[in-house]
């Protein structure tokens, strides 16, 4: 794949003299978490923060070395951020709300693989598990606002035919459109392991099992609404009794 950059920040990335692979591969920033040593390969994450005319922008800056998955398309392998390029691109055509990127490449050599994948930060926006830490102390219509939220956006996602594939509740980005948060906008990060459904249902209940994991506080009639918004259905249809027994089922 070759280096792709949003036409949006090619302006400020050259204003730096950062829209070029060697360049952005040559910054000496610390990682936000310990580097990712899976697959044979080295694979890191470190913010980077550029001032522009409207202020400071935040990135995430991901660099990888030989850090690489392998498909039944690519059986050789490729650098696990070009499938998450892929998948960024392909919600983006296809609606689904999610991350998006800035500028990715990759640099070829002998014994050698690296890449670069660079996304804006959602720093207007925060992670589920944030809003559940704090759920004790939600007034109603904000809660009922969130679980509406998070289920209209998985929703999309299934009704466009793909799965996330790690699709853990920090994974889902929030972000208030009111002053009284009792209205959201929802959003996907993580995309790598995400791609077109093959077993619809057992799929779709993956992902929604895989949510649910660490959502403790959530209680059975906060599921039930979930679940009838994420249906589209009333509160007492057929539908959403069998999903439920299917969903509490695969949480066993």
């Amino acid at each position: 794949m070759k280096n792709i950059i949003d036409p949006h920040y090619r302006a400020l990335l050259r204003q730096h003299e950062l829209d070029d692979f060697e360049q952005l591969w040559a910054l000496d920033l610390p990682p936000v978490d310990a580097p990712n040593l899976e697959r044979g390969g080295h694979s890191e994450v470190a913010i980077l923060a550029l001032e522009g005319p409207h202020g400071s922008q935040r990135f995430f800056l991901k660099r990888q070395t030989n850090h690489l998955g392998r498909s039944l398309q690519r059986p050789l392998g490729e650098p696990t951020f070009a499938r998450e390029m892929r998948n960024i691109r392909a919600f983006e055509r296809l609606g689904i709300p999610a991350l998006t990127a800035a500028w990715y490449g990759e640099r070829r050599r002998p014994g050698q693989w690296r890449a670069i994948l660079l996304t804006p930060a959602l720093d207007d926006h925060q992670d589920m598990m944030h809003w559940h830490q704090q759920w004790p102390t939600l007034d109603p219509a904000t809660r009922q606002a969130i679980v509406e939220s998070c289920a209209r956006l998985l929703r999309r996602l299934h009704q466009k035919h793909w799965r996330h594939g790690s699709l853990y509740a920090k994974h889902v980005f929030l972000r208030p459109l009111s002053e009284q948060s009792n209205s959201f906008e929802a959003r996907f990060i993580d995309l790598e392991k995400s791609r077109p459904l093959i077993n619809a249902r057992r799929e779709r209940l993956r992902d929604l099992e895989v949510f649910a994991r660490r959502l403790h506080e959530w209680d059975s009639s906060t599921w039930q609404r979930f679940l009838a918004t994420y249906l589209d259905c009333e509160l007492d249809s057929r539908l959403l009794k069998r999903w439920e027994g299917m969903f509490h089922s695969s949480r066993r």
